[in-house]
């Protein structure tokens, strides 16, 4: 045990140097490389989208809106497929618990896994809540997009070399971090207050991952990136009102988060900050999936013509998947929700299987009575395939590999299928590229009317022109009325 060292334990050390380096990143402002605003663009489209969808599920409607029912605030924030005018801080919730909701916006894989387009629902409403504050319109889209390849950059490559998943820690504080940082910056914040800011975010420690596991998996992981991003605004705002920061919150011996949450291991970036994790970002573009699973999903697909009319004479289903696979998505019994169903990877498999989809309806309760679908789940066997977690942590190929083998009561079996990319990685960019545009038309024309679906379509054709468009301006395109 270190000895007391007297007074000379009071002196205020100097910030943390991750603290640091995160506020120069985000002060710099520097665009990006053309791949990544690019990729950023199709990003905001895909992310936007998928919270359109999720307006379509009242389990989702139900958390949205101001907090007390009638508080709206005059001037505030607007909420996409909404008529919500709402503070800052609620209307990040609302539009993070939005994208996050089906499981369906983009993925980053890593020692950490994530989501880091949770973050536009803290870079939404403040960007909206700035433009309206001002007479003329203060931001672009442009803007955002800077924002956006920010802040996937801070939570990406913080999730490169830190499992905070194998302490019990969810990966939304990675969320919480990323949108501190980018906000404060965002709110005009100098270097001093983003330290500061950053600072007090690491010091919330992080949600448990309880609501992620069975026998406890439910509908908060649904809204814990909303809450993540909606603090992240909340701690921005409170220190651009004077609250002061912790130059060693991550350091300070027994005291600091490295200490009492990461077993005293040292969190450091494992590559300078730049565009890297856009450029890269894994985008969710067939089915909403855990993304573990997305290429087991897809082998299912492929595997479906051959089997689904000789479920019944099925003896084995062998699935290869990586090492993170088994640990977080391997289920077995029974499940209790659509949260619970969208983590399971037998489940994930068996549905396409039978029905040759995937799709967000296929986790509610009137599929999952369909009992071929327990059947198949009981007939399973899921292993780690080591070059598959090798792959998977290699940062030349980010692979998300998995393989299905169906074996037969009469001896025979298919052909081993395995995918090591889904459509939506770095890899296979200019073919999910349109499979993208497509997603996005379809989430829009399932909630809106043809005439506003249109208006959003046209002006989203074309990045260069988007880019220059006052983001109070394509805000309005989103918004409903009451």
């Amino acid at each position: 045990m270190t000895a007391f060292l007297g007074t000379r334990e009071s002196l205020r050390p100097s910030a943390d140097k991750l603290f640091v380096d995160i506020a120069e990143y985000v002060l710099a402002r520097e665009p990006g490389s053309a791949e990544a605003r690019t990729t950023a663009f199709h990003c905001l489209l895909d992310t936007l989208g998928c919270g359109i969808l999720a307006l379509n599920y009242p389990a989702c409607r139900s958390v949205l809106g101001p907090l007390v029912p009638g508080a709206d605030f005059a001037g505030g924030a607007r909420v996409p497929g909404t008529a919500f005018k709402l503070d800052p801080v609620t209307a990040a919730f609302n539009i993070g618990a939005m994208i996050r909701w089906l499981d369906f916006n983009d993925t980053w894989l890593a020692a950490e896994w994530g989501h880091p387009s949770d973050n536009l629902g803290g870079i939404l409403a403040v960007a909206d809540y700035l433009d309206r504050q001002e007479e003329e319109p203060a931001l672009a889209v442009g803007d955002v997009l800077t924002a956006m390849i920010q802040a996937h950059e801070i939570q990406g490559v913080l999730a490169l070399n830190h499992a905070f998943n194998r302490v019990g820690l969810d990966h939304v504080l990675l969320v919480r971090i990323a949108t501190t940082a980018v906000v404060t910056r965002m709110l005009g914040g100098t270097r001093e207050q983003i330290t500061d800011a950053v600072s007090n975010a690491w010091i919330d420690g992080g949600a448990l991952r309880t609501y992620r596991h069975a026998p406890n998996t439910g509908s908060r992981k649904s809204w814990a990136a909303g809450d993540a991003t909606s603090r992240g605004v909340r701690l921005a705002l409170m220190v651009l009102r004077g609250e002061m920061g912790y130059p060693s919150a991550l350091s300070a011996q027994t005291w600091g988060f490295q200490d009492v949450l990461f077993d005293g291991t040292a969190i450091e970036l494992e590559r300078p900050l730049g565009s890297y994790v856009m450029e890269n970002i894994l985008f969710k573009l067939s089915f909403p999936a855990e993304f573990h699973a997305q290429t087991a999903v897809e082998a299912a697909m492929t595997l479906h013509p051959e089997v689904s009319d000789r479920l019944d004479a099925i003896a084995e289903i062998e699935i290869e998947t990586q090492e993170a696979g088994v640990r977080i998505i391997d289920k077995s019994g029974p499940l209790a929700n659509p949260a619970d169903r969208d983590h399971c990877i037998q489940y994930m498999v068996a549905v396409p299987l039978i029905f040759g989809r995937l799709t967000a309806d296929d986790y509610e309760e009137d599929i999952a009575q369909d009992p071929r679908i327990d059947a198949l789940r009981e007939k399973m066997i899921v292993r780690e395939n080591r070059q598959f977690s090798a792959d998977y942590l290699d940062p030349d190929k980010r692979a998300i590999g998995n393989a299905i083998t169906i074996r037969f009561e009469d001896g025979t079996s298919t052909d081993r299928v395995a995918v090591d990319y889904p459509i939506g990685h770095q890899r296979r960019r200019a073919e999910g590229i349109p499979v993208l545009r497509e997603k996005f038309e379809r989430n829009l024309r399932s909630y809106y009317g043809g005439d506003q679906t249109d208006t959003i379509l046209a002006a989203c054709s074309d990045l260069s022109g988007l880019q220059e468009m006052s983001f109070c301006n394509f805000m309005d395109l989103w918004v409903t009325v009451e």
